[in-house]
């Protein structure tokens, strides 16, 4: 039986979404200080107004709710799935005022893609936006991918007794440090040290390639973030295209395959545990899942005479491949490519790449990397259990940071997730279908949504229907946030509601 929700739940979850969206507001004078830099006065007077109405919400949030009860595991999932999407509406406010969005569902769509690490958009004329604008929408995807909450928990929650359960809500389930707050400042210190790299190196390129010097660091900044956080996004609408860099192309490949691996991974890797690199169930997952779907490619374009020779077919083929694979969407191509050049099969392989995925507790989506080791693994003991004699005891063993026993419990928790994942993905193709779009395109496009990717087949406009939209929108959210903490808001709504009912019988 669901317990009834009293007051108190309302204070908890309404404080500490108050101080996630404070955190949102303060993150908005980064794009307001861009706009200045660059005289953008129109740009900047948005972002003020923005930084204003962000700050406002969050206070009288924090204020009205303020409380000292620490937030139980149910708090801890409704505060980061609505603290989600709080965050999602308010930073939608910025795009609106640009004139970039058609209407506030579209400015949405392109904050949740931000957010979700995604990479979809919808915004208008995006070869002219301001320099603050697209600094906020490479700043989400950059946030978005260590997560609003750790964010939050970095700078203004501070180590709490529930603070790690919000943390395990937003889908960061590793403990690389006892405390709480220590682990939310370790990601963000991985993340600046990658981003300060990361922005000279990607700088320098693009200076080398013949842009201007004072842009061509900011665009090493936007690129590094949207590689880094698997999120897809670039400054122009030809994406990685616009460049037309091998140079720019490897290196934003190097770091958005840093960023797809768990935050843990690289934890073990600074602290000396180098070997973990080898002997990781993710990453043995992923170069078998990353060869075995690469082999599909080749051989859909080599069938089809796409690329003249290997080279070409390994700058736009792996590209894609790999970018899919970590669920980046970054892309090298047009997007209606896919469709005219690639084929079903290269689409389909594609496809597959981006259902399985990054590594768990990155920056990634999708299946992960750890579930389909686990998954095959368990298989796999299955198997050895059934061809051993009866009285032999068969147990599994996986390598994650640690050696780890593979339980039934263990087996069960990630195929549950997967089906969840594969059941999104369908629901998505099924409406897309509806509304008249090919069963290829249909597919490719949703898991690209669901499993947070980004890559698009040409489906993803402006003009798609509304239900699409929204449909896009909830895959992304639930594919990020890996559904546990969005059943758990939809069920407090839920049991809400019914307290309501209970307590007015009661009078």
């Amino acid at each position: 039986m669901i317990r009834r929700v009293w007051r108190e739940d309302f204070r908890i979850i309404g404080y500490y979404t108050g101080l996630v969206t404070i955190g949102v507001g303060l993150l908005m004078v980064i794009p307001t200080v861009t706009s200045l830099v660059f005289r953008e006065w129109a740009s900047a007077l948005d972002f003020a107004i923005s930084v204003a109405l962000t700050l406002l919400v969050g206070y009288v949030l924090a204020l009205i709710s303020r409380t000292k009860n620490i937030p139980g595991l149910t708090h801890a999932m409704v505060i980061a799935a609505g603290s989600w999407l709080v965050a999602v509406m308010l930073s939608g406010v910025p795009y609106m005022l640009s004139g970039h969005s058609k209407s506030f569902l579209d400015a949405c769509f392109d904050t949740m893609s931000g957010y979700t690490t995604t990479g979809m958009f919808l915004l208008q004329d995006l070869d002219h936006i301001s320099q603050g604008l697209n600094m906020w929408r490479h700043l989400l995807t950059y946030v978005g991918g260590q997560g609003i909450v750790v964010l939050a928990l970095t700078f203004l929650i501070g180590s709490t007794g529930g603070a790690f359960k919000i943390m395990v809500g937003e889908g960061k389930e590793e403990k690389l440090e006892p405390n709480v707050r220590h682990i939310a400042v370790l990601i963000w210190r991985i993340s600046l040290i990658y981003l300060g790299v990361g922005t000279v190196v990607l700088g320098l390129i693009a200076m080398a390639n013949g842009i201007k010097p004072y842009l061509a660091f900011f665009h090493g900044a936007y690129i590094f973030m949207s590689a880094w956080s698997t999120g897809g996004f670039a400054p122009y609408s030809q994406n990685m295209l616009y460049y037309h860099s091998s140079a720019m192309e490897i290196a934003s490949m190097v770091f958005f395959i840093l960023g797809s691996f768990n935050f843990a991974l690289h934890y073990a890797v600074w602290t000396g545990n180098r070997r973990e690199i080898l002997r990781n169930v993710e990453i043995v997952s992923f170069t078998i899942t990353v060869l075995t779907t690469f082999s599909l490619v080749c051989l859909a374009l080599m069938q089809r005479g796409v690329y003249p020779n290997a080279v070409a077919l390994f700058r736009r083929g792996f590209f894609q491949l790999i970018s899919g694979h970590t669920t980046t969407g970054q892309s090298n191509i047009y997007a209606r490519t896919f469709v005219r050049e690639w084929g079903p099969l290269g689409m389909l392989a594609t496809t597959i790449a981006m259902a399985i995925g990054a590594s768990a507790a990155s920056t990634g989506g999708g299946f992960k990397g750890l579930r389909m080791g686990i998954i095959v693994k368990g298989i796999a003991t299955d198997i050895r259990k059934l061809l051993s004699p009866e009285r032999a005891v068969v147990t599994g063993h996986y390598h994650h940071l640690h050696d780890n026993t593979l339980t039934d419990s263990v087996v069960k928790g990630a195929a549950v997730i997967v089906v969840l994942y594969v059941l999104i993905y369908v629901v998505g193709a099924i409406v897309g279908m509806a509304y008249g779009y090919p069963m290829v395109d249909a597919f490719f496009e949703s898991v690209s949504a669901g499993s947070n990717t980004g890559l698009s087949c040409g489906v993803t406009q402006v003009s798609m229907p509304t239900l699409l939209k929204i449909v896009y929108m909830l895959e992304m959210w639930m594919g990020r946030l890996e559904f546990l903490s969005v059943f758990t808001l939809f069920g407090f709504i839920a049991t809400s509601f019914r307290s309501m009912r209970v307590r007015k019988a009661a009078v």
